[in-house]
């Protein structure tokens, strides 16, 4: 008697090709910033990663810029030794970034993210 193959209940899409399109679906990413005040590094920080974010990551972001003057213990949980800097939550590897996050090809790459501009 042949082997069935497993189906999705509700797709009718085979289990293992079911499997392989959810891996390529771009994940969520989780993404908080640690600044000090309004600083011009932390203020350039900020306007570097919302400019990734809007060009890069559409909707598929979370963002929580923390001000570690007015949050200190948040800080400290995170184990954040220098700021501003940029800690991918989500998906895993954790990742830390420092800097004004002004290396957009440097922050894209340690996300995994694809760059959507063309490159000539």
């Amino acid at each position: 008697m042949p082997e069935r193959k497993k189906r999705g209940k509700e797709s009718g899409i085979p289990v293992q090709q079911k499997r392989a399109f959810e891996a390529e679906k771009p994940q969520k990413q989780v993404l908080k910033l640690y600044v000090t005040g309004m600083t011009p590094n932390s203020v350039r920080a900020i306007e570097n990663l919302r400019k990734i974010c809007r060009e890069h990551l559409e909707d598929r972001y979370e963002l929580e810029v923390i001000d570690i003057y007015q949050h200190p213990s948040l800080a400290s949980g995170e184990q954040i030794v220098a700021a501003p800097t940029l800690v991918r939550k989500l998906p895993p590897p954790l990742r830390k970034f420092i800097g004004d996050l002004s290396n957009v090809d440097k922050i894209l790459m340690g996300l995994d993210i694809k760059s959507t501009k063309n490159k000539n």
